[in-house]
């Protein structure tokens, strides 16, 4: 949001609470994105106010670690939801807006979308599934609107908070600023036209959940 205003880009953000960092000319929009049909809704609302939008980065991510049998059916799947449905949501609702301008996508998966590990079922499904939708949408929309799939690394965010201590980077985890995400998204989207890239991976030199 930050480097993407930074440019001269006029953010707009769906989530259910308002950045805890505001950033000047940015736009945020009230939603739930684990419910797909406000989150469809809430984005063609965006794209009317602003009369055209020219990327979408779909970044919402949330998981509770935990061996499957342990962890409640409607929190496994309200993690499908917006790790996954959402994103696909979103994407659905925006591309008319999209295709006009033809714009770009980033969407946001995980380096545990591509290497699985135990107690995350839910997150590694869901983030799997970012990485098939995300290189299926990009054959779907080549020479209309430009596709990049996004694997980050662990980042030090709020992301690992609220989690039992067994489910939280060690002292000596090596997490990388999520800074250096945000300049992998407006490379992305600062491509000249003709040009895309299709998948980028960032993370700590020493990324230990990467293959």
């Amino acid at each position: 949001m930050t480097a993407a205003a930074k440019e001269g880009w006029r953010p707009i953000i769906l989530d259910r609470q308002a950045p805890v960092s505001p950033v000047d000319g940015a736009t945020w929009v009230e939603c739930d994105l684990a419910d797909t049909a406000a989150a469809e809704d809430a984005t063609r609302r965006a794209a009317n106010e602003a009369g055209q939008l020219d990327a979408v980065v779909t970044a919402a991510g949330v998981d509770v670690p935990g061996r499957l049998a342990d962890v409640p059916a409607e929190v496994w799947e309200r993690t499908i939801t917006i790790d996954l449905l959402a994103t696909a949501a979103v994407i659905r609702a925006a591309l008319p807006s999209l295709e006009r301008a033809h714009g770009a996508v980033v969407t946001v998966a995980s380096t545990l979308g591509v290497k699985a590990v135990s107690d995350a079922t839910a997150y590694c499904a869901a983030k799997f599934g970012v990485v098939g939708f995300t290189r299926a949408l990009a054959a779907e929309l080549a020479g209309s609107v430009g596709v990049t799939l996004l694997v980050p690394g662990g980042m030090r965010t709020p992301f690992f908070d609220g989690r039992d201590e067994q489910y939280k980077p060690g002292p000596d985890a090596q997490l990388n600023d999520p800074a250096n995400a945000a300049a992998a998204v407006m490379f992305a989207l600062n491509q000249p036209p003709g040009s895309s890239v299709r998948e980028i991976v960032v993370c700590a030199e020493k990324e230990s959940s990467y293959p």
